[in-house]
């Protein structure tokens, strides 16, 4: 258990907490409902799958080269408002209405309307959420300078977050069925204005109720005009090397690309082996398991896993944390084998247990249906009539510690590395920069691992207009679903092993900088 105890003036009130928690719910929202909706591109709209790739993967480079400059403006950013806050508030706005703009597409356009629509839209919806998200992710490093209170408040954070995924795999169920809108095209076209609505409402509040640190008498920063771009992304360019070579930082965007791209990789196959392996292609008879699948990981990433990750850190610090929590998730991924093994859960419904949860879900269900119906919401409904795959779910809460510990600590620990850099290099503190890079590094590995899971799908010999596939194909698609995240983890936990700001060194680095500063 860490022995020390965090000062009052350290803390996070629970009001910032829960504000900065909404941030978070918008920005896992808004990537996670862009993910879900890129689908109905091609059902709902014509788009050729090459086309809707090319609009997947082109944001995603200009994506990349606004991030740094948005942390660079953040950070050198004076005004009465602070550093962040009137990005986020300004952000938050643009990227709802230009959300739901991006949507709103007509299946009777041209093709060629349609893509140079959606370009130029999600160039400027990236725009918006870039002015968003980096400076949130910047005043989140700086709302406290305590330790463990930094793992708390991303903990907090992250859990607010993870409500976002229980919401969004339902996106596909709901905007499909023609009891709720006439047709797919509607269903996005509603459904957008839905997110953006509350993405607006949720997305200002960091900007209004969160404090970072008072930046008033902050030195060194850049004046930022039209007449000082050449030299500003002189400056740029200068502070990304400088990060480039904070040792400890480098170690967390390896881990993070490690762990996340193993994971996106294989991210969709699970749905594949449901639908293909475990029901031979019947979407129908595989009804809504992929959504509960993906709803109850999230379910128990924010309101488990995250806790205990949260206990782990305090008691054992947040390197030793990490290391079990990727172990646990390893655990987990091995199990997937047999929690996705259509023997094993045909046994399983044979047992008292199997057979108990399939008559209480079902009568559960049968009771709520009408209700359901009433209010819209049958797609809402498990059919366990026919026995359920409930071993899919065996191995979610090993699984969970993953993602579950990755982000909230190695947020905690990238709020520490940003102390490190002002005591190496002075001001001004880079939280946006650092934020900035981090979670390109984040994009980087999503954008590689759409990539490498279309190649892996092609190399098990995955048809993706066929009706069903051959065992052979599933067998090789469960092997890589299982070993590509495992092999990634397992080499994340390599990079951390010698990991080397600990809690001790943190807190003699705050201490010397406070001394610095001359602050009380």
């Amino acid at each position: 258990m860490s022995q020390y105890k965090t000062e009052a003036k350290d803390k996070v009130p629970l009001g910032q907490k829960a504000a900065f928690g909404a941030g978070h719910f918008v920005l896992n929202l808004l990537p996670g409902a862009l993910g879900f909706f890129m689908f109905f591109l091609l059902t709902a709209f014509g788009m050729d799958p090459f086309l809707a790739g090319l609009l997947g993967g082109l944001p995603r480079i200009f994506d990349a080269l606004t991030d740094p400059i948005m942390g660079f403006i953040s950070d050198n950013t004076k005004s009465r408002w602070g550093r962040r806050r009137p990005y986020i508030f300004i952000g938050a706005i643009l990227s709802g209405l230009l959300f739901a703009a991006l949507w709103q597409l007509n299946a009777d356009n041209s093709q060629t309307y349609n893509f140079w629509y959606f370009l130029i839209l999600s160039l400027l919806f990236l725009i918006g959420n870039t002015m968003y998200a980096t400076p949130l992710v910047g005043l989140g490093y700086e709302m406290t300078s305590d330790y463990n209170e930094r793992t708390r408040l991303m903990a907090f954070a992250n859990t607010v977050g993870q409500i976002a995924w229980m919401i969004v795999p339902w996106f596909w169920v709901i905007i499909a069925d023609p009891n709720l809108f006439a047709d797919q095209a509607e269903g996005v076209r509603t459904m957008s204005t839905v997110v953006a609505g509350f993405c607006i409402v949720l997305g200002i509040l960091p900007a209004i109720f969160c404090k970072g640190i008072d930046a008033s008498q902050m030195e060194n920063r850049k004046k930022l005009s039209f007449k000082t771009m050449a030299s500003n992304l002189k400056d740029l360019f200068k502070g990304i090397v400088q990060v480039s070579k904070n040792k400890p930082f480098m170690k967390l965007c390896g881990a993070t690309f490690l762990v996340f791209n193993g994971f996106q990789m294989v991210a969709a196959f699970s749905f594949y082996i449901i639908v293909f392996y475990m029901y031979n292609g019947d979407y129908g008879g595989a009804g809504t398991w992929p959504a509960w699948f993906s709803t109850i990981t999230a379910v128990l990433t924010a309101f488990i896993v995250i806790p205990i990750i949260s206990w782990m850190s305090n008691k054992w610090g947040k390197r030793k944390a990490f290391i079990i929590s990727t172990v646990l998730s390893i655990i987990g991924y091995i199990l997937k084998w047999w929690g996705f093994d259509t023997t094993l859960n045909a046994n399983f419904n044979k047992t008292g247990l199997g057979q108990s949860l399939n008559n209480a879900v079902g009568s559960l269900f049968e009771f709520l249906n009408p209700y359901l119906e009433s209010v819209g919401m049958s797609w809402f409904s498990i059919d366990t009539s026919q026995g359920a795959p409930w071993l899919i779910f065996l191995p979610l809460p090993l699984m969970a510690f993953g993602l579950g510990g990755l982000f909230t600590l190695m947020m905690s620990m990238t709020a520490d590395v940003c102390d490190l850099d002002e005591l190496k290099n002075g001001m001004p503190r880079k939280e946006g920069t650092f934020g900035a890079i981090y979670w390109w590094m984040v994009k980087l590995g999503q954008a590689i691992a759409l990539v490498l899971g279309g190649l892996v799908l092609k190399l098990v010999g995955f048809i993706s207009d066929a009706p069903t596939q051959t065992m052979e194909t599933m067998t090789n698609l469960r092997i890589a679903d299982v070993v590509i995240p495992a092999f990634t983890a397992g080499l994340a936990i390599w990079v951390m092993v010698k990991y080397s700001l600990t809690e001790t060194k943190a807190r003699e680095i705050k201490a010397e900088l406070i001394a610095r500063r001359g602050e009380l």
